[in-house]
Order: structure tokens, then sequence, then C-alpha cells
């Protein structure tokens, strides 16, 4: 099946379920309603459901980020290599020797070909009496828990410079026009006045020592796990800067801007469809026509259930490949990013917004890596040191509105 094709049959299964999901809700709002609580096979009912959503979700953000596929070819060539690169036994005394011709001859001819000391030869219990002719299989692949990473960087507008900080010039202020007779006295119209907005890059750095053993003797390759794994723990502490970072030796979050203004979401500690509806509205039409929410999974489960005041739901399931269309809330496009707040007695679950005009990252050192095989030579060790210089700040507040779980 296509790739295409697999898209397609995703969104397909994505709108079908919500309908089933929005059908369930119904009834459990309506049981709800009518005796206080909802039935628990009700309420199962719509768990299965919500988990279909979820695991149908990872095809919506691709369709969102407009990320491209992960390559096959690369998968292929790393089991083929899985395959070929077996660790080397080693084996050549006699008597081992001796126990392969009874391995091989049990390989030819089976089982029943062997008689009871040959049979009792191959116990692979024990080491030295065939155990070594029967080694486990090696995978040649870490097992490695999921890093969640945040999207902010698919979405906010990106710069590349080889300076330590970017400069941008910036209208602070604006003059109005007047009206005036044809023939009256026409003054200066005072109020044009412009500022510099800077965004400094800063540093972040990992610092792994490795045994020269280990470097010599592993059957992978650590310094290319090393790579990878910098890479991809980077990715991860901007991603919370860019969302919370303190501006202090970090990037500047999103939530931490005080000029960022801030919608209430009408409950003291959760989502509610007005409030959304509201968030929206209070972003300028020229940034909403671009706009995008952001929010973790949590909240995507809250809002899934939210109606407006017409009775039609906020979420509403991408339905078709034209343009790549995925699903919406409230018409408009959204990102999961796991660094924002779950809803709660006065978090910000939600922001809303361009971002593209909004916030501004900056790169000036993607990934540098340093080899230091002397300064730990004398412990027998490499010294492997990461560091990558970014900076990321709010450049324009009136294009980003966040939600605040207030009344």
């Amino acid at each position: 099946m296509s790739e295409e094709n697999i898209v397609k049959e995703a969104i397909s299964d994505m709108g079908k379920a919500f309908e089933e999901f929005k059908s369930t809700n119904d009834k459990r709002l309506a049981e709800i309603e009518e005796k206080g609580s909802a039935d628990p096979i009700t309420e199962e009912k719509l768990s299965k459901i919500e988990a279909d959503l979820d695991k149908l979700e990872d095809v919506n953000q691709a369709l969102t980020k407009q990320a491209q596929a992960q390559d096959q070819v690369k998968d292929q060539v790393d089991r083929i290599e899985t395959m070929l690169k077996r660790p080397e036994l080693g084996l050549t005394t006699q008597s081992i020797d001796e126990k392969a011709q009874i391995f091989e001859k049990y390989l030819r001819k089976g089982k029943e070909s062997l008689d009871e000391l040959e049979l009792k030869a191959l116990t692979v219990s024990n080491d030295t009496t065939g155990g070594y002719l029967a080694p486990p299989e090696y995978v040649q692949e870490m097992l490695k828990t999921v890093t969640e990473m945040s999207p902010i960087r698919s979405i906010a507008r990106i710069r590349s410079t080889g300076q330590r900080s970017v400069q941008m010039p910036k209208r602070t202020g604006q003059f109005s026009a007047q009206w005036v007779a044809e023939s009256g006295t026409r003054s200066e119209t005072t109020g044009y006045t412009v500022g510099m907005e800077e965004i400094p890059t800063h540093e972040m750095y990992a610092l792994v020592d490795i045994s020269e053993q280990d470097l010599e003797d592993t059957v992978f390759d650590l310094e290319a796990e090393m790579s990878g794994e910098f890479a991809e723990q980077f990715a991860k502490a901007e991603g919370t800067a860019f969302v919370s970072g303190s501006s202090v030796g970090r990037p500047e979050g999103l939530l931490t801007n005080g000029s960022v203004g801030e919608t209430v979401s009408g409950h003291a500690s959760t989502i509610l469809a007005d409030g959304l509806i509201s968030l929206v509205h209070a972003v300028k039409s020229d940034y909403a026509k671009n706009g995008t929410f952001v929010f973790n999974r949590t909240s995507l489960a809250a809002i899934r259930k939210l109606k407006d005041t017409a009775g039609q739901y906020v979420f509403q399931a991408g339905m078709s490949l034209i343009g790549g269309a995925p699903s919406t809330i409230l018409g408009f496009p959204y990102v999961e990013a796991t660094d924002m707040p779950s809803e709660g007695s006065n978090t910000y679950p939600v922001l809303f917004g361009d971002f593209s005009r909004g916030y501004m990252i900056v790169d000036i050192v993607q990934l540098a890596v340093l080899r230091d095989p002397f300064t730990q030579a004398t412990s027998g060790n490499v010294r492997y040191v990461a560091r990558r210089r970014v900076g990321g700040q709010v450049i324009q507040a009136e294009a980003i509105r966040k939600l605040k779980c207030s009344t």
C-alpha cells in the first residue's frame, strides 16, 4: 500500500472514529443530565474510542507539520547490517572442535542421529558442554524510551546567523491620520516611533566520558550513537525553553513573556469552548488567519469533548487529502507540544496565534561535538563535549495569545 493510501485510510478512520466519539459522548452527556451520572459501559466505550483517536493523532500531526516520511532505505540497510554483524565467538580449542562436529551432525541429520553421549555433550545449559555452540542472538539495536520534543520549530520563524545576536528594528508607535478642511492648517502628526529588538543566542552543552576499551570492543558505533543522542537531547531542551524559558542564559518562553496577552477560559480549572472562541477572536484578524493552536495531548483529550453554544463540537476530524487537510479546532490547525502545561487552576494550557510572526528562533551553532582523547587519558576515557548555540524570543507579542484557566 502506498504512503498516500495509508494516510488516506488513516484520515478516513479518524473521521469515522470521531463520528462515533461524538454520538457516544452525546449519549454520555444525556445520561448525566437524566440520571446524574453516565453509564459505566458508555464511559468505557468512550475511553476506547479516545484511545483509537490518540493512535491516529500521529498521522494528523504529520500532516499539520508537513513532516517528511522516514527514510525506508536507511532502515533496510540497518536491518542488513544487523544480520551481517554478529559477535565472533573466537573458539579454537580441540574440545570445542569436537563438539562442533557433533553439532554439525545434529544439524545435518537431526537429533535421532546422535548417540547418548553425543546428545549429552550438546547440553546448552553449560557453556563448556555445548553452550558456546548455541549462543543467544545478539540484536544490534538499542532499546530506547520515546523522547518527546516540542514542535515549536515547525511553526515559528527561524533565522541563522554568524553573530552572537540578531537585532531587528521594530515599530513601537504610530501616528494617526487627521481630517482637515480644504484650506485648513496642517500640523505634524506625531507618534511614530521605532525601537530595536535584540535576540541573543545562548549555549547549551552535554559532556560524556566513554572508556577507550568500550569504544574498541563494543559492536555498536558508540560515537555515532552519542551524536544522535546529543541531537535528540538538545532538541528536547530547546523545546522546553521555547515554551517556558526564563530568557536568562536560555531562550525566552512563549508563556513567560509578559507582553503576550491572555484570555480566561471561563472556568477555574478547565478549558471551555467559549474560552477557546474568545481566545481566537481576541487575536487580530491578520494574525488569526494564519493562527495555530498549541497544547499538549492531555488538553487535546479535553478539547475533543467540547461543544459550542450551537451544540457543534469544536474539534473537527480531517476528512480528505485535498491540500493535506488535517484535523482542526474551530477551523484552525493545531500542534501538540509536550512542554505545555495541562489544564488546572491558573495554568496556561493553550496558545493561539501566528507564531511565524510572533516568535523567532535564531541558530548560530547547530551541533558541534568535540572528541577529546587527552584530558581523561590517564583514566582510560575519551571525553565527548557537545555544544549548541540557539536563541528564541517573542518578537511580536500581539500575534500570540494564551488561554488561562480562570473565571
